[in-house]
């Protein structure tokens, strides 16, 4: 530790952690068993990594789920929620290509979703060579 910085002055996050869920963990589930699985991680302080990303109508329900959730629970702030893509100016050819592997994998595997607790997420801020997830103190 540097001189004259203080244990007590840097801020402590409380504990929480990082959990990575491979697609194929989730593509035999259904809509209702993959927005439980993703709420019970995100109920135990635990930062979800999700490759590839849910059907809108899901990030939909998810958002409205947790909307509820923040009446009834104690300490539950939201969550905060973020799709990062791949290169948007990608060729037709390219596109076509990716549009058939997503076709035989279920699902969109050139994206990741990042979903957090917003007692722990402060914010999730994009841009086109980094993700920044900014914690909360």
């Amino acid at each position: 530790m540097k001189k004259g910085v203080k244990k007590k002055d840097l801020g402590q996050i409380k504990g929480f952690s990082i959990q990575f869920i491979p697609y194929a963990e989730i593509r035999h589930l259904d809509s209702d068993e993959r927005l439980k699985k993703i709420l019970r991680i995100v109920l135990g302080n635990n930062i979800l990594i999700l490759q590839g990303k849910l059907k809108p109508e899901e990030e939909t329900r998810l958002i409205g789920d947790t909307m509820v959730m923040i009446e009834h629970l104690k300490d539950f702030k939201g969550i905060e929620l973020a799709v990062i893509s791949g290169d948007e100016n990608e060729s037709i050819f390219d596109k076509m290509k990716k549009g058939i592997a997503n076709i035989l994998a279920g699902g969109d595997l050139g994206a990741i979703t990042i979903i957090g607790p917003a007692t722990i997420v402060k914010e999730i801020k994009r841009n086109p060579k980094k993700i920044e997830l900014l914690l909360n103190k």
